[in-house]
């Protein structure tokens, strides 16, 4: 993870939170006020973001300390205490929120990645992600996927090239198509084709692109079209696939299986954060922050 980018996108994402002031974090608490909150599982999951909340409150507030009862990739029931931090009432209830989300959500999609990866466990498929992640998140999002046991097809429209049907159209045919690309572009960059029916699979094979994607085929046409793709030629399965029939598409043969669901629709894990105020001469209060 850029770790540049990383305090950069974590600034960004606690002024839109703070604005001028935590009007109730200030009109409460004194500034030197102590205590200790915990981030709790409610519910089993992988855990992602350990790195981002620690970064986050050491750009927050340095004197903040950050005690993880896990590490990163872990694997939490209900109950799990899953990290711990000390300091300053105000600035654990200033961070804390913004904080939790990136944590639930990355833990969430860190969760299904799993999920899809055991899935496919013992054959050659890979499950990958897809450009389908909420703006903004992108670098947390891809990264939770790897944590969660899965990898990453490109980050943007920078780094590899993936010709569409409407490159295809505009271009006249496959061929084509790759043929400009190949004219323009150096060769560490990845060339990859998207084909929707077997007379594009063939196109595809004779342009001898980096990587073939069968879309929105289905497991049957795959697995019939897969002997006729040169083995150093990647393959790729993608659109309309989810966890309820991602095994089929597995047993096609294919090198990767993207999944828009792991950014695009997952469900963000269960996790509250509690406060324990440390109030000199008081008994401490423990609550949940909404």
């Amino acid at each position: 993870m850029n770790t540049i980018k990383l305090k950069a996108d974590l600034e960004s994402f606690f002024n839109e939170d703070l604005g001028a002031a935590d009007l109730t974090s200030e009109a409460i608490f004194a500034p030197g006020e102590q205590g200790s909150g915990t981030y709790t599982a409610k519910a089993p999951g992988i855990i992602c973001g350990l790195p981002v909340v620690a970064s986050g409150f050491e750009l927050f507030d340095p004197q903040v300390e950050v005690h993880p009862h896990v590490n990163e990739g872990d694997r939490v029931e209900a109950g799990d205490d899953i990290i711990t931090v000390h300091g300053s009432i105000r600035s654990l209830l200033s961070a804390e929120r913004v904080l939790l989300n990136l944590l639930q959500r990355m833990s969430g999609i860190a969760t299904m990645t799993d999920k899809a990866a055991q899935i496919v466990k013992g054959t050659r498929t890979r499950v990958t992600d897809t450009r389908k992640t909420t703006p903004g998140l992108r670098m947390f999002e891809k990264y939770a996927v790897t944590v969660g046991g899965g990898f990453n097809h490109r980050f943007g429209l920078y780094d590899a090239v993936m010709i569409k049907d409407n490159h295809i159209a505009y271009s006249g045919s496959i061929a084509k198509a790759v043929q400009k690309v190949r004219a323009k572009l150096g060769h560490t960059v990845k060339i990859e084709v998207e084909t929707t029916c077997p007379e594009e699979v063939r196109e595809a094979v004779q342009a001898k692109p980096d990587i073939i994607m069968f879309d929105n085929l289905t497991p049957e046409q795959i697995l019939h079209l897969i002997p006729e793709v040169p083995e150093w030629i990647v393959t790729e399965a993608s659109g309309g696939i989810d966890l309820s029939n991602l095994a089929s598409y597995a047993g096609c043969g294919v090198d990767y299986i993207s999944l828009g669901c792991l950014t695009h629709s997952v469900r963000a894990l269960d996790i509250s954060f509690n406060l324990v105020s440390a109030l000199k001469g008081a008994e401490p209060q423990k609550g949940v922050i909404q």
